[in-house]
């Protein structure tokens, strides 16, 4: 079978490789569409500490079962499905405080094992989740970005009448508006330095953009909210160094949600933390969000296919990385097509 595989940092071709087994409690999937994640270009990169090479990479994927183990029930061949990419032990602390996204023994799909960028691939039954009739495979594929901001968002416990700030309109910044919209947040402000970004974030239901190139995003804020702050942050932006304006801007009994795994340090200022008595929260991938996003898909209040700025072949995956490289400012989701070969 074809797969995408980094066999090294900046080394990635398309292999002939041998068909994954299907060993007991998986199931075997035929690949129909995957998406192109900026995680898989740290991958390519050599910034994720975790990955082993050489990797198929792909966390991001749909397609239909093709085989099953024995032993597992409740899926069928024919079945279309997606693939939640976190695999948990079940036992260790925070799998027992049903926390699975930070589970000690983690594995997670094109990191730890070989991913969905190939034609084939195997999964453990208790991570395909079978789709509701009404959702696409194309849509499907791209669960796995909204369940992040599905994470990130339930960590903050949003409630009636809060405002959301959105720090980044990438691609992860732009899931975050989507899922605010559908769950309900009627005020959503996105700041990025491209404007394109912006453009797109508000079609997608940002109420109001602030381009920090050429306004002062605390000030912007200040003058919006009455010099009340925002009650619930979100950093997509992922810069460290923004850290003490976001804690500026956060309003008394705010909560920010933090999704960058930068190593470099953060200024904190204490006393911005504690007179406003403020929660600050790390979100890490997703805690079996798949079934309340595929629930919004079905009910037509997100749609997937909105994300997709570009659709290449499996055979193209090195074009579609080197457009996301050199041209981010149009690049929203890269969904590959994984077709005959």
């Amino acid at each position: 079978m074809k797969a995408f595989q980094v066999k090294n940092v900046n080394e990635y071709n398309l292999i002939d490789t041998e068909m994954p087994e299907v060993a007991a409690g998986e199931v075997m999937i035929k690949t129909s569409f995957a998406g192109i994640c900026g995680s898989d270009l740290h991958i390519i990169h050599g910034q994720n500490p975790f990955v082993q090479f050489p990797r198929v990479t792909g966390h991001e994927f749909s397609g239909v079962v093709t085989a099953l183990a024995d032993d597992v029930e409740g899926l069928a061949v024919g079945d279309r499905v997606c693939v939640d990419p976190v695999i948990s032990c079940g036992t260790c602390y925070p799998c027992r405080a049903g926390r699975h996204n930070v589970c000690m023994n983690m594995q997670v799909f094109g990191v730890h094992r070989n991913g969905g960028f190939s034609q084939f691939t195997s999964a453990p039954a208790s991570n395909v989740i079978k789709l509701p009739d009404n959702v696409t495979l194309e849509q499907a594929a791209l669960v796995e970005p909204y369940s992040i901001a599905m994470n990130v968002l339930s960590r903050m416990n949003p409630i009636d009448g809060d405002t959301l700030l959105v720090y980044g309109a990438g691609v992860i910044g732009l899931t975050i508006v989507q899922v605010a919209k559908a769950i309900g947040i009627e005020r959503i402000i996105v700041t990025d330095i491209v404007a394109e970004r912006l453009e797109t974030a508000k079609a997608l239901g940002a109420t109001d953009t602030i381009n920090s190139r050429e306004q002062n995003v605390e000030d912007s804020v200040r003058e919006w909210t009455s010099g009340e702050g925002v009650p619930l942050i979100a950093d997509a932006a992922c810069i460290p160094a923004l850290l003490p304006e976001i804690l500026r801007i956060a309003c008394p009994a705010g909560r920010v949600g933090l999704l960058g795994f930068s190593s470099a340090p953060s200024d904190l200022s204490q006393i911005e933390v504690i007179k406003k008595e403020l929660t600050l929260v790390g979100s890490r991938l997703n805690n079996r969000r798949f079934p309340q996003v595929l629930e919004l898909i079905a009910s037509g209040q997100l749609d997937p296919l909105k994300l997709i700025s570009h659709r290449v072949a499996l055979n193209e995956m090195p074009d579609g990385i080197q457009l996301m490289e050199k041209h981010p400012e149009i690049t929203r989701k890269v969904l590959v097509t994984m077709g005959e070969y």
